[in-house]
């Protein structure tokens, strides 16, 4: 990463369920935060209302805003609602059924009722063309032109508004199934056209086709939306490049992200694990898990010496992610690298019920934010976990978010009294029932990112941020053993700041052929990868250093799942290649517990990611000087099932001396929650760190 931050301001804006966060961050590390809600389903106003909010506040004009940069769940929301384009998908004759078929996967092996997900994409329109590419490569025969046309007629009378094309064997010929694609474009002005190579040219019929099918899916949606953000984002006078970020953790502008939207699917939640990843760098801390916890969800990352962990496949729209392995097959899987996270239903709109048997329960419903928790006073009449923790005396009784969200405690104190009443119990009570069950459910989420890849949670330090990560912290932290918690500065906004943070990344992958395992062979197609790659970053950032990295996916002969190894730069050579089995021998050991012998390992893809650096340090903005803490004052709070009168400060008010819990610490965009037993201070990053003594 660079050292020198480029010239003018960078905007960062993140869109939630909840709240829509943007940050501004200008010479010298001056950072100018703003909040707002969410505008759905028009979300884009809530970027504009917000960017041109922090671009006033910084006393600037917006034509000094020199990267636009953007984390949204736009591609998300348009698989969980079910309201993304009419697709039909074109593939070789004989494979129609390749959506059904899928992979013998189920999430829960004892459900009898539970069912598949509905292809995206119905039968009915679903189209072959004659022609066949075989497994030599070779194409025999060719699709004819004639039957090509046929099925774009038959296309257009199905009313579709996209067009996923998937052959078999298509990343051996790519040519071809670009061939068809092109044609099915000209044959069908203004419909959106994927072929699957275009974003991955790997073997696996079923995952190429589900990915090319998502990605038109969501493609018209994608674009639309972008294409409306960035107009009137012209029309506020912010004319800089909108940046989107990836679920790899990089960004890439908006005019790619509106060709291979698959790759945006989880964006936002990318932003906050790559701020964490910086974090980690500049604190020189190993292991970090990254909790993320706001309006909707709760999620959690693994990051390993400041760097996360990329999966090369994920899936889509099964409900909250904790499955691995074994335990997928709920939703659409998707082929695009995506930063490894788990999510649970778990967020401060969630809404806090009991089942017919009278068990509390907390999500994965949410009241978002439109009427959001009862205690905001928008109508909302439901109990949240918000609205717990202004019973628990825990967040602000008067407002939230800088004071721009009224807090009405006896409307969060009377939706709670329905589900108290059919406990049978307190209020006071009910509520931190509903903390403890989210606390609990939350640690699914961190163990299916530490000790279900064989790493320990207790080796690990916990970096919370979200609106509401930090009241939740401390407690889930010490649920699993883990020390110290470390809260940064700006935790609401944290994600936000992720995408100051970022670099402009590239991806490119390309399948093996086991028979040309040589070094010279391998070596000569990382060339041809890092080529593509580098050509694409220069058109973006001409002036600055693109670095390209390699990795190989590796398994064991007979096995599906593959581990991905590093390669060092230089010149490929053998030992090179001995080395990375080396490392997927020895990391195979460490997550199933066992290693095989070297002749059984294979490659299975090749893969390049190039960056071109932010330019930008987390560290310089993160220790700039805190304003004035407002004067401490007192509250009373509910632990251990009694009232305590706890100090209520701002972060500035903390420093290097630990101060003992309970605590409430109350920033602008979040409140953090120091329990009874814990310490706190402020370190030289204005992070306050969270620790007590192991048990």
């Amino acid at each position: 990463m660079a050292h020198s931050p480029p010239a003018g301001w960078r905007v960062g804006a993140d869109v939630g369920g909840t709240f829509t966060d943007v940050v501004a961050l200008g010479p010298g590390g001056r950072i100018v935060p703003m909040k707002v809600l969410s505008t759905p389903p028009a979300f884009g106003e809530g970027v504009v209302t917000a960017t041109t909010a922090a671009v006033q506040a910084a006393g600037v004009t917006a034509a000094e805003v020199t990267g636009m940069l953007h984390g949204t769940t736009v591609a998300t929301n348009a698989i969980l609602e079910k309201d993304g384009a009419v697709t039909a998908l074109v593939t070789t004759a004989g494979f129609r059924d390749v959506l059904e078929l899928g992979r013998l996967r189920r999430p829960t092996l004892y459900d009898l009722g539970w069912t598949k997900p509905a292809p995206l994409v119905p039968r009915r329109r679903r189209f072959e063309v004659d022609g066949r590419i075989h497994a030599d490569s070779t194409v025999e025969p060719a699709a004819s032109p004639g039957r090509i046309a046929r099925v774009a007629e038959e296309i257009r009378g199905s009313d579709a508004a996209s067009v996923a094309v998937c052959l078999v064997n298509s990343h051996l010929r790519a040519d071809e199934e670009r061939r068809i694609a092109a044609e099915l474009g000209r044959l069908l002005p203004g419909v959106y056209v994927t072929a699957s190579v275009d974003l991955g040219a790997e073997p696996g019929e079923f995952e190429r086709t589900s990915t090319a099918v998502v990605n038109s899916y969501v493609g018209p949606t994608v674009q639309d939306y972008l294409t409306v953000l960035e107009r009137d984002l012209v029309t506020a006078g912010v004319t800089a490049p909108l940046l989107v970020m990836q679920s790899g953790g990089g960004l890439l502008d908006a005019e790619k992200v509106g060709r291979r939207p698959v790759e945006i699917i989880e964006s936002g939640p990318a932003a906050g694990v790559t701020a964490v990843a910086a974090l980690a760098r500049a604190m020189d801390l190993p292991g970090v898990v990254a909790f993320d916890m706001g309006g909707t969800t709760a999620k959690a990352s693994l990051i390993e010496d400041g760097s996360p962990f990329v999966s090369a496949d994920y899936e889509v729209g099964g409900g909250m992610n904790v499955a691995r392995g074994l335990g997928s097959g709920a939703g659409y899987p998707v082929r695009a690298p995506s930063i490894d996270i788990a999510e649970i239903g778990a967020g401060g709109g969630s809404i806090v019920r009991t089942d017919a048997a009278g068990a509390l329960h907390v999500g994965p419903s949410s009241a978002g934010s439109r009427p959001g928790p009862a205690a905001y006073g928008n109508g909302g009449e439901r109990p949240t976990l918000t609205d717990a923790n202004v019973v628990l005396g825990y967040l602000n009784p008067e407002a939230i978010a800088g004071g721009r969200v009224r807090i009405h405690p006896d409307l969060a104190a009377k939706a709670l009294a329905g589900v108290a009443a059919e406990l049978g119990a307190g209020v006071p009570e009910t509520a931190r029932g509903a903390y403890d069950v989210a606390v609990s459910g939350m640690t699914t989420a961190v163990k299916a990112v530490t000790s279900e890849r064989g790493r320990d949670p207790r080796e690990t330090t916990m970096v919370a941020f979200g609106g509401a990560g930090p009241l939740y912290s401390a407690a889930l932290a010490r649920e699993l053993g883990i020390g110290t918690v470390v809260v940064p500065t700006h935790p609401g906004l944290f994600s936000a700041l992720g995408l100051l943070v970022a670099d402009i990344e590239r991806h490119a992958s390309a399948a093996h052929d086991p028979d040309r395992a040589d070094a010279t062979a391998v070596g000569d197609e990382f060339d041809r990868l890092a080529a593509v790659v580098e050509a694409e970053l220069r058109s973006a950032a001409a002036d600055r250093e693109v670095v390209v990295e390699r990795f190989l996916d590796l398994r064991y002969r007979g096995q599906r799942f593959e581990l991905r190894a590093p390669v060092p730069s230089g010149p490929l050579d053998e030992a090179a290649l001995a080395a990375a089995r080396e490392w997927f021998h020895a990391e195979h050991r460490r997550t199933y517990g066992r290693r095989g012998p070297d002749e059984l390992v294979e490659i299975v893809t090749l893969r390049v990611v190039g960056r071109v650096g932010a330019g930008v340090r987390l560290d310089d903005a993160l220790a700039a000087p805190l304003p004035p803490a407002a004067p401490e004052t007192r509250r009373r709070c509910f632990f251990d099932g009694r009232e305590v009168d706890v100090p209520v400060v701002g972060r500035a008010a903390l420093d290097a001396t630990p101060r003992t819990g309970p605590l409430v610490v109350e920033d602008m965009d979040s409140t953090t929650l120091v329990p009874p037993g814990a310490t706190a201070h402020r370190d030289q990053l204005n992070n306050i760190v969270i620790s007590w003594s192991r048990p």
